[in-house]
């Protein structure tokens, strides 16, 4: 197996083994990443594709400033956001003072899975979906959301806290039924 650079230096020279290795290596990780910022396993496969072809195109300009994995995350959540970015403005925004936080942190997530997690966020309207990757899962802050989708920084903290609202309703939603079906 090849290390790192030997593997970047052979994807540069076109070698479709060592691409193969460094999709192999990295599409499953990326693959979820995708399925943050899409609505279906297709579309996330779309993105994912056309992620790794901008990856191979890109890799003569890698300077190892950062990690391989980091360098192509950028490069999906870069092409995911671009896939999302037109579907963004169709959505209604929600403004930042009608937005009320009234949920118990400590118990929220325990009971839940990773994939009925990810079907929660998945199910989020576009821009919450979104601005909640983009701010709760990858860290950036308002202002890069707010410079990165060409919104205002009260958009992308409207954004986050109607995610966060309609998670919760979902989260509580969820933990009913399941206290419901559990005293059938």
């Amino acid at each position: 197996m090849l290390d790192n650079k030997e593997l970047i230096e052979a994807c540069v020279k076109g070698d479709r083994l060592a691409q193969r290795n460094l999709y192999d290596l990295y599409s499953k990780r990326m693959f979820v990443v995708c399925l943050r910022y899409t609505k279906s396993q297709q579309e996330a496969e779309d993105v994912l594709q056309e992620s790794f072809i901008k990856v191979f195109r890109s890799l003569k300009g890698y300077r190892g400033e950062s990690r391989l994995d980091y360098w192509i995350k950028r490069i999906v959540v870069n092409t995911a956001l671009n896939s999302q970015r037109k579907k963004l403005y169709m959505y209604p925004m929600v403004d930042i003072d009608d937005v009320k936080n009234e949920f118990d942190h400590s118990k929220a997530l325990s009971n839940f899975q990773l994939e009925e997690l990810l079907n929660m966020i998945r199910a989020l309207p576009t821009g919450c979906q979104t601005v909640f990757n983009l701010f709760a899962i990858e860290g950036y802050s308002h202002k890069e959301i707010a410079e990165m989708l060409d919104v205002s920084e009260g958009t992308s903290k409207s954004q986050f806290a109607r995610a966060r609202k309609l998670l919760q309703e979902k989260i509580a939603e969820e933990e009913k039924t399941e206290r419901y079906e559990k005293y059938q």
